[in-house]
């Protein structure tokens, strides 16, 4: 057993970014069970805390050595998509000010909250599933995999759909309707 190995991924960053990571994959799962109010304030408590873990991850040296391999299908990115879009009903919709597309357009670009949250849940859900293989191999090119997803890309989308909850729970829009 390479002892870096066993380092980073027992590391307590580490540990703390997953346990997180799969605290908001789970509250993603059942996001249908609650009310509209309800499931944006949670939101709003893990997705910055989630931001924050990640962050917070200093990653080895090394690059991932295999194939990441996908755990989530397309009828697992659908149903939170779809769970997540019909709590939200015509919430999910928000006008959008960090793509490229808007620098070149005069009409408004939009985009979703149920999207945005399925791209960070299939990236959460995948590293999470290498996670549990207990691969030390596997367990760290897994978090490698996604931390640097989130660099890319992901993280960028959390902060969208936090913007776009903060705005609806702040507005009082989401009480009015129940």
């Amino acid at each position: 057993m390479s002892q870096s190995l066993h380092t980073f991924v027992y590391r307590s960053d580490v540990i703390e970014f997953v346990t997180v990571a799969v605290q908001t994959c789970l509250l993603l799962e059942h996001i249908e069970e609650q009310e509209k109010q309800d499931a944006a304030e949670k939101l709003l408590l893990y997705l910055p805390l989630l931001y924050q873990k990640t962050r917070a991850i200093v990653l080895p040296e090394e690059e991932p050595e295999g194939f990441q391999q996908q755990f989530v299908t397309e009828e697992d990115y659908n149903y939170i998509s779809e769970g997540i879009k019909q709590m939200l009903g015509s919430d999910d919709v928000y006008l959008e000010v960090f793509v490229e597309d808007m620098r070149y357009s005069a009409e408004p670009v939009s985009a979703f909250i149920s999207e945005n949250l399925a791209d960070i849940y299939q990236e959460l859900k995948d590293m999470a599933g290498g996670y549990q293989t207990e691969n030390l191999q596997v367990m760290q090119d897994s978090v490698i995999a996604c931390v640097e997803s989130f660099h890319m890309h992901w993280g960028q989308k959390l902060l969208n759909a936090m913007r776009a909850l903060h705005s609806l729970v702040e507005s009082g829009t989401l009480k009015n309707e129940e």
